[in-house]
């Protein structure tokens, strides 16, 4: 019997890995084809912004899978990762701005599916 929700977080899971593997991809291009990135970054190096994305895009395609069995720090971690997601992209909506209105979008779409269904049921 399927419970109420289920597919919006079927829908928050597929997109935290989605999510994941995008970074992870993007941090494997950054450490590897640094010439195909802008180099004016914030601090650091584009290596370190690199590791720094495969490592969360290793943690969100994991958060989504795990999101799969309804683990809680899965659903936190989701949640955190789509707030702050949305923080950034407000911030380079002037360079991006359909990317950044579609991100944002699906970023809220996910925060109300692991807010409204993601807790455990109560009795």
């Amino acid at each position: 019997m399927e419970q109420k929700g289920e597919g919006w977080l079927t829908f928050a899971a597929i997109m935290l890995v989605v999510a994941g593997v995008g970074n992870f991809m993007w941090g494997i291009g950054a450490v590897v084809r640094k010439a195909l990135f802008e180099k004016k970054l914030l601090f650091a190096h584009l290596t370190f912004w690199g590791i720094v994305f495969m490592v969360l895009g290793a943690l969100l395609a994991i958060a989504g899978v795990a999101l799969i069995s309804r683990a809680q720090w899965a659903r936190i971690f989701g949640i955190i990762w789509c707030s702050l997601s949305i923080i950034f992209y407000l911030m380079v909506i002037g360079a991006f701005p359909v990317w950044s209105v579609i991100v944002i979008a699906i970023d809220i779409l996910i925060i109300y599916a692991l807010a409204v269904y993601g807790a455990p049921e109560t009795e």
